[in-house]
């Protein structure tokens, strides 16, 4: 043991350390930076001389997008992932309309519908995308009492 005792504060412990990103691995860098530019998310047209991209999404956190070559550059004997249900990604809509209105946007520039438009029994307005890797992207927004 180092001796270095953690700091709780609340229910979390404090080490000096903070998640303050997410990190995508994308096969088609182009797509991705358009799929999340479609989603408000705002980045820069695509250049393939870049692999990495960052967008601040508020908070103090970061949406990190990279090529597979920019992984396999510092990781040895890196592989590209092969499908991802374990997480997902959530962007909240002003209101149920804009729910619809984005999930239509996307599925209508050529991107996949996991679930279309539904109210949940939770009380929001709820619809889940996939980006270019399949990555599930939810869409919510409350829905009117």
């Amino acid at each position: 043991m180092s001796g270095l005792v953690p700091r709780q504060l609340g229910n979390r412990y404090d080490r000096g350390v903070h998640l303050n990103a997410v990190g995508i691995i994308c096969s088609d860098l182009e797509r991705s930076l358009t799929f999340y530019r479609l989603l408000g998310v705002s980045l820069p047209e695509y250049d393939p001389a870049i692999g990495h991209y960052e967008a601040q999404l508020g908070a103090g956190v970061r949406l990190m997008l990279d090529s597979e070559a920019v992984m396999a550059s510092f990781i040895d004997g890196f592989t590209p992932p092969t499908g991802n249900d374990r997480m997902s990604l959530a962007v909240e809509c002003g209101s149920p309309f804009d729910v619809d209105t984005a999930y239509t946007h996307v599925i209508g520039d050529g991107f996949s519908g996991i679930k279309e438009p539904f109210d949940a029994f939770w009380g929001q307005r709820y619809a889940t995308i996939a980006d270019p890797d399949g990555n599930h992207v939810d869409l919510y927004a409350t829905l009117s009492p």
